[in-house]
Parts: structure tokens; C-alpha cells; sequence
């Protein structure tokens, strides 16, 4: 049920990737040390298609190009420290896994409240520095070629 008092607890993340496998990593502002794909939550009423083209865009300031659906989406726990985000009886977030594939390594546009720093790495590189497992685990499966 729509509450624009709390968020929605379902969001995509977006392994961003060149065709030789380097990944883009962001580094959040708080927690600081976090590095992750693009990621974010679902306004009320938005498609998960719609959140990775707009979080693409908002995060890393890069225009959507082919975004494919994995089809995949993990359930886990919301860390306490997000938790008043979300309706008192919300417990977990359903996150929505997506790849978008761009030409080459390229410079990258953050959003200054959310993220730090970004560098692209190689895909072994990028699954030993990714913070979340859900991110480690889309790294691994761009890895074993089962993105698409």
C-alpha cells in the first residue's frame, strides 16, 4: 500500500559493465567505506524498469542504454539503521537485479549526497570489494555468463 510518509521496501541494483568486465563501484557517503553497483529504491508506483533507468541516471549520471532484467530478485533483511525509512511491520526489502552494459571504461557523474567516489575494476576486483552480498553475488553471475 502506497505511504509516501515511509519508502517503499523494494529496489533494483544495476551491475554497470564494459564489454572486457570492469564494473563500476560507488562508494556511499554514509556508510562511509561502502562500495556498491548503482542502487535504489522504487518510488511508489514505479516499475523496476523505470527505478534502474532513473537510478542509472541519478547515480552515476550516465544515460540508460540496453538495461536487461535478470529476473532475479533477493529478499533481505533492512539493517536497523534504515529501518525507520519504512512502515513499522516492514522487515525486509525485495531488491531487483539488472546489468547494463556500456561501450568502455567512461567518466562518471555522482550524486554528491549519496556517493563519495566511483572506480571501475576488473570483475574479480570488483566481487572481492563489493560490501553486499546481493552486489558480490550479481558480480559472480555476470562472471559465470548468466547476466542475460
Amino acid at each position: 500500500m502506497e505511504d509516501s510518509e515511509f519508502h517503499r521496501p523494494e529496489s533494483v541494483l544495476v551491475v554497470v559493465y564494459t564489454q572486457d568486465y570492469h564494473c563500476l563501484l560507488l562508494e556511499r557517503v554514509d556508510p562511509s567505506s561502502f562500495w556498491q553497483s548503482v542502487t535504489g529504491t522504487l518510488l511508489w508506483g514505479e516499475s523496476p524498469a523505470a527505478a534502474a533507468a532513473r537510478e542509472v541516471m541519478e547515480e552515476a549520471g550516465l544515460t540508460p542504454t540496453t538495461l536487461v532484467d535478470s529476473g532475479i530478485g533477493k529478499r533481505f533483511p533492512i539493517l536497523p539503521a534504515w529501518r525507520a525509512r519504512y512502515g513499522a511491520d516492514v522487515q525486509e526489502n525485495l531488491e531487483h537485479l539488472w546489468y547494463m552494459e556500456v561501450p568502455e571504461v567512461c567518466p562518471v557523474i555522482l550524486n554528491s549526497k549519496e556517493h563519495s567516489a566511483y572506480r571501475w575494476l576488473g570483475l574479480e576486483d570488483a566481487i572481492l570489494s563489493a560490501s553486499s552480498w546481493t552486489n558480490r553475488e550479481a558480480f559472480e553471475r555476470l562472471r559465470d555468463n548468466d547476466a542475460s
